[in-house]
């Protein structure tokens, strides 16, 4: 068994984060490429953008402390602390709308 803290890592991340050239970082927290189920922290610096990307599976962002903006196409879904967007089985894109620590979770499709 082991205990991790989501939000002492989201600090981390996004600590981290305000220090990358790119306005991001990310730990996973479980599994990885050779696991179904996938889950990261990544911190976003506000105005960071994660360009727009296929979905390799079924996937939700848990906002762990910030605002984010989910972008599908012409469609768009804000979410900021404590919400839960699922996301589409489509191209989209994820913009920091403010400094922001989101929890994405990941399982691969057979």
């Amino acid at each position: 068994m082991q205990k991790i803290s989501i939000d002492a890592l989201a600090r981390q991340q996004l600590a981290a984060a305000t220090l990358a050239s790119s306005g991001r970082a990310a730990d996973t927290v479980y599994g990885g490429h050779e696991k179904v189920l996938r889950q990261t922290v990544i911190g976003l610096t506000k105005g960071t953008v994660l360009a727009e990307h296929d979905n390799p599976g079924d996937a939700t962002i848990f906002v762990v402390t910030g605002r984010v903006r989910l972008v599908v196409g012409k469609d768009s879904w804000q979410a900021r602390t404590g919400d839960l967007l699922l996301v589409p089985n489509a191209r989209h894109s994820l913009e920091a709308e403010e400094d922001a620590a989101i929890m994405l979770t990941i399982a691969k499709r057979p």
